[in-house]
């Protein structure tokens, strides 16, 4: 199977880090797939709150997750190969793919290592495979590998109504796991009582561990799973229960940089990780086992992953500024222009 592939594309391009102002949309040249790389053709990408974190400059000196100017945003997508660079054995020019955690996907190509390559099975779109890699692959680590959670325990999910959020409380509860989940407004309170949490709190200046504490007999949960950060995580340590796990996932409120190790013991001699996806996605077995564990219970019906908004490249900032606000509930989608490629 072979494709037209037109020199050059639509993308949204950062030269400089900052505010959304430095986004801009420009026509550029596809990229060639290197060693190892496939060219695809992009029909969606996932909107995540990393694509912020890329323009606002916070990966410049990431060992994890580098990126050098200029990027073009965006890392997670899914669409339809049609090249292969020099190497490339475990895809080929027609196959259905997605990927999280290489950048290039607000573009209409984007070459992408061949290992976060994962194949789509028939009945996932490209616009649910960008709306479940990167949280679905998030949440699976999360719940399996990290906190390991088992029948009979219990977890605090903080902004349980965010796009992982809602995905680890539906795990736990398939795992049989006691679900507390901390949401800002009873909007977002109502979604995440729907998903079938067991108690779903608001924040309330970290009020939340009181709370925690007297409807758990004063012991606390045994794991929480914590994307906030500096507004929450030293209160999700109060509501953690005796050698728990505190998992920091994620920063949105900032980082937390003056917490003192002595205070995990203070607080019950705790575990407290900060894990990265990449870490956990070291292979390409490894990214294939985690989306079709998602895909497979996606299409079970047994997880919902419900797209929040689409959006285009003419309006893509607009999402940005709902996920800074915090005012988005689930996962936006970008969905590219096609056509330039032909069978």
């Amino acid at each position: 199977m072979s494709f037209a592939v037109p020199p050059r594309m639509q993308a949204m391009v950062i030269e400089r880090y900052g505010g959304p102002d430095v986004v801009e949309r420009r026509e550029i040249e596809v990229p060639a797939p290197g060693v190892g790389e496939a060219l695809v053709e992009v029909a969606c990408a996932g909107i995540n709150f990393m694509d912020v974190h890329t323009r606002q400059g916070k990966y410049a000196t990431s060992r994890t997750y580098p990126v050098r100017l200029p990027c073009t945003l965006g890392m997670e997508g899914a669409g339809t190969v049609v090249r292969t660079g020099p190497g490339v054995t475990r895809v080929a020019p027609g196959d259905r793919v997605g990927w999280c955690i290489s950048w290039g996907a607000y573009a209409q190509y984007a070459s992408v290592p061949q290992a976060r390559l994962a194949r789509l099975p028939a009945g996932i779109g490209f616009d649910q495979a960008a709306a479940s890699l990167f949280q679905g692959s998030t949440a699976h680590y999360l719940v399996h590998d990290v906190a390991q959670l088992a029948p009979g325990m219990s977890c605090l999910v903080h902004a349980a109504a965010g796009s992982i959020g809602q995905i680890l409380v539906q795990l736990a509860r398939r795992q049989g796991v006691t679900v507390f989940a901390t949401a800002s407004t009873p909007e977002k309170r109502a979604q995440v009582s729907a998903l079938g949490a067991d108690h779903v709190l608001d924040y309330d200046a970290g009020r939340f561990a009181d709370a925690i504490r007297s409807r758990t007999g004063g012991h606390g949960v045994d794991v929480v799973f914590d994307a906030v950060g500096k507004a929450t995580l030293r209160d999700s340590l109060r509501a953690t229960r005796t050698r728990g796990l505190v998992i920091n996932y994620g920063s949105v409120s900032g980082s937390l940089a003056d917490l003192d190790p002595i205070e995990l013991g203070e607080a019950g001699s705790l575990f407290l990780t900060r894990p990265r996806l990449a870490d956990h996605l070291a292979d390409a077995q490894t990214v294939q086992r985690r989306a079709d564990a998602i895909f497979g219970e996606l299409l079970s019906g047994e997880l919902a992953i419900p797209i929040a908004g689409r959006y285009t490249l003419d309006d893509v900032l607009t999402a940005h500024e709902l996920l800074e606000a915090r005012r988005q509930i689930g996962k936006p989608v970008l969905e590219l222009p096609r056509g330039n490629g032909t069978a």
